[in-house]
């Protein structure tokens, strides 16, 4: 049996649920999640937890926020001048962005409300600050080609596509 350890193409699937037991995400039957281990593909708590690990292993992993999409940073919370949206006929809540940040890298923001001058937008990934628990099946574990360890992703099924 492999075991799940750096430069290893891990497949599998899972059920995600927050604090109160909510699904808030699944991986379909059909299709299990495929990522590349050691790689920064997936969040470091279920990661690290996966290390070791064989296909057809079933595990619960709870992952605290810091181990997942960080705590909840109250500063990421701003408003923002209305003409910075421009071209979008109807901003409403719950709309997702992409914002370019001052270091020319990409962050997703959420609306959180609109005023006549101003938009209330949170940078915070939407789990952040939340606890979260993966339950997962191992499907899969072989070894990286040399394409995808140059790639630092999966390729094929369940990975990444160019």
């Amino acid at each position: 049996m492999t075991a799940i350890a750096n430069d290893h193409v891990v497949k599998f699937s899972y059920t995600l649920t927050n604090g109160e037991g909510q699904v808030l995400d699944q991986s379909d039957a059909a299709h299990p999640l495929a990522y590349l281990h050691g790689a920064g593909n997936i969040i470091p708590g279920l990661e690290n937890a996966l290390t070791g690990k064989s296909a057809g292993e079933k595990l619960v992993v709870n992952v605290p926020a810091a181990e997942g999409y960080g705590e909840y940073v109250a500063e990421m919370v701003q408003e923002v001048p209305r003409e910075m949206f421009q071209g979008v006929e109807n901003i409403e809540p719950g709309m997702q962005f992409q914002a370019q940040t001052q270091d020319g890298g990409v962050q997703f923001v959420v609306v959180k409300s609109v005023e006549d001058e101003v938009v209330i937008i949170d940078g915070n990934h939407p789990l952040a600050g939340q606890d979260l628990t993966f339950d997962v099946e191992i499907v899969e574990v072989r070894a990286a080609t040399q394409e995808e360890l140059d790639h630092g992703h999966v390729h094929g099924e369940g990975g990444h596509h160019h």
